[in-house]
């Protein structure tokens, strides 16, 4: 992944940021989801600055080494959140377009949400808006099929050791084909350090922990794709209802959960089309 790598620090955590594009670009901050690190972004990345943007794609909380609290309270959403908005103040970017994947998302959901004015613009990739799958969840039988796999990580040590036995089978299984398998032995690199697994299923643990997130009034766009095992219509189509500012719904046929990787032409050029309307 070209550009350069930063390490930004924020009280006591040291946050590893890939940075790309020109010093004077206007500010897009980019966050990953599970079970993947910055490196996601790596085919967003180029076309975004050749568009004269400045990307700084983070290794989130648990993810950089050097920012892993142990305490599963730590990855709540509020503290997400903030720790994403303090993240900025500590690179210099009072305010960005923010892009956010799956659990990325969600965090750039609570960011936009509660710290409205450190966001210009959000691309929320995959994950809803989190009142929008929990509707979907407690109403929609099919979603919640879908969101099974949660009550496994939700087991400490359990998850741990099943996610990880046989060469990390089962986490290299979740990423299919869509991700290259150059990157899949990446993230299972990183999440294979002591500690490192538990900090990102902390995630899933904090769910409960966390507060109601408020509708979201910067303008916004979903990104959603057809063939994500994990999302299904009823909860994409709900996302509508929790944003109050300019809002638009882009469906991807025939595209995984994975669409950072499999589809970032299509990706690229609705976090552009955002951007540039913000």
């Amino acid at each position: 992944m070209p550009g350069e790598l930063l390490q930004v620090d924020v009280g006591d955590l040291t946050f590893d940021v890939r940075a790309d594009g020109p010093d004077d670009g206007r500010p897009v901050v980019l966050l990953h989801g599970f079970p993947q690190t910055s490196l996601s972004w790596a085919a967003v990345t180029p076309r975004l600055a050749e568009a004269g943007l400045r990307t700084y794609a983070v290794d989130q909380l648990g993810y950089s080494p050097g920012a892993r609290p142990a305490e599963v309270e730590a990855y709540a959403l509020p503290n997400l959140a903030q720790v994403t908005a303090d993240l900025m103040t500590a690179m210099e970017v009072p305010v960005a377009d923010v892009v956010g994947h799956d659990w990325g998302a969600n965090a750039a959901w609570a960011l936009a949400a509660w710290h409205p004015d450190r966001v210009r613009s959000l691309t929320a990739v995959s994950v809803p808006h989190p009142t929008a799958f929990t509707e979907a969840y407690r109403t929609d039988p099919e979603q919640k099929e879908r969101s099974g796999y949660i009550r496994l990580f939700w087991q400490e040590g359990k998850a741990e050791e099943v996610l990880l036995a046989d060469g990390a089978r089962r986490l290299r299984r979740m990423l299919g084909d869509a991700v290259p398998a150059e990157a899949a032995d990446q993230y299972v690199a990183v999440l294979s350090a002591p500690g490192a697994l538990t900090a990102a299923l902390n995630w899933y643990r904090a769910m409960s922990t966390g507060t109601p997130v408020d509708p979201v009034a910067v303008p916004t766009t979903y990104v959603w794709s057809d063939g994500d095992v994990a999302i299904g219509r009823a909860a994409a189509e709900g996302c509508g209802r929790c944003v109050t500012g300019d809002f638009r719904f882009v469906a991807l046929p025939g595209v995984s959960h994975w669409i950072p990787e499999e589809a970032p032409d299509a990706l690229a050029a609705a976090v552009l089309d955002r951007i540039a309307s913000a």
